[in-house]
């Protein structure tokens, strides 16, 4: 059975540096029957799209207005899908991630050991990147792998291959970016994670994802709890609700100590706040065990979309029957052909 790579590549005004990336990608991979490309031009102001048919990329899906980077990578991730990808490459357009890596990083889909495989920037090593972007990068790292009971390195790579199995079961809600979440939700899924150590060429320009360290802390921050919380409701609101009926038992606790010291109810400010704490934490265990019951729902939901995404398939139409066109998506908030 011949297999197919489609390499996607998110785009925002990147008609300068998108050359460059295209020209780049490897023409032929071992294991590796036909190799296409897919540009998802996230609302450009630049003439990318135009840039990308003149590069003859195979398949173009154009969003109407910006949407963010998670959403592109959702609207390729749908596309690739549908042209019947066998495996899913995602790379920068800017160039970033050397595009002679890319059959290092297939390597563990085609051998079967992996259903996604991400590339390992190596970020202590990264001299572009400040000292503190670098030891942030390495905390977040750290964090996700905790939640996400995996052992990537580089969770924020955006340098990543799916098969397809895997990219049928994504399903991304974040609208910030999908780095974090796919992985958090892929190790909650128990899908095989592997990664390989690969090389980058110098930056062509800043990081457009974030405007400063704070914002990125914020919104990686928000990302992490709220992926997490989606998947582990009952934990996370156990813990939460513990505490915060922990620290009532400790104010009553108070309490009976000075009226055990005979000075009367001098202190009911503290017996007012235990039982006000102790009946909100009781209210937090019952929001979990609803907010489980919901996690339980999403996972059938999930199962429903992988099922229906599953029954699209690729176009049939026979290969010597195709115009030598690029085809091209527009998408506001659904497919339009």
């Amino acid at each position: 059975m011949k297999k197919k790579l489609i390499i996607q590549i998110p785009c925002l005004n990147e008609a300068q540096t998108l050359p460059a990336t295209l020209a780049d990608l490897p023409k032929s991979i071992p294991g590796v029957d036909t190799i296409e490309v897919l540009v998802i031009d996230d609302g450009s102001r630049d003439g990318t799209s135009e840039v990308a048919r003149a590069c003859g990329v195979d398949h173009l899906v154009r969003l109407r207005r910006n949407k963010g980077l998670a959403a592109a990578f959702t609207a390729g991730i749908d596309a690739c899908l549908k042209a019947g990808a066998d495996f899913i490459v995602n790379t920068d357009a800017d160039n970033q991630y050397s595009g002679h890596e890319i059959p290092r990083l297939l390597a563990p889909l085609l051998r079967g050991d992996a259903d996604i495989c991400i590339g390992d920037r190596n970020i202590a090593e990264l001299r572009h990147m400040s000292w503190r972007k670098r030891q942030l990068q390495r905390l977040g790292s750290w964090v996700v792998r905790q939640v996400s009971n995996t052992t990537v390195p580089d969770t924020t790579s955006g340098f990543r291959a799916y098969t397809r199995e895997a990219a049928l079961r994504m399903t991304i809600v974040s609208e910030f970016s999908y780095t974090l979440e796919s992985i958090i939700q892929a190790g909650k899924k128990r899908m095989a994670i592997a990664h390989v150590p690969v090389t980058v060429n110098p930056r062509t320009r800043e990081s457009r994802l974030f405007d400063s360290v704070f914002s990125y802390i914020k919104k990686s921050g928000a990302t992490i709890v709220r992926i997490y919380a989606m998947y582990e409701p009952l934990k996370v609101f156990t813990y939460l609700g513990l505490s915060i009926g922990g620290a009532g038992v400790l104010l009553s606790l108070r309490f009976g100590y000075y009226l055990l010291r005979y000075e009367g109810f001098r202190h009911t400010n503290s017996l007012i706040a235990a039982a006000v704490l102790i009946i909100v934490g009781f209210m937090v265990l019952l929001m979990g065990l609803i907010a489980d019951v919901n996690a339980a729902n999403r996972k059938l939901l999930e199962d429903l979309i992988y099922r229906v995404r599953s029954q699209e398939g690729p176009p049939r139409e026979p290969e010597r029957d195709r115009p030598a066109l690029t085809r091209t998506i527009e998408r506001t908030d659904r497919w339009e052909h």
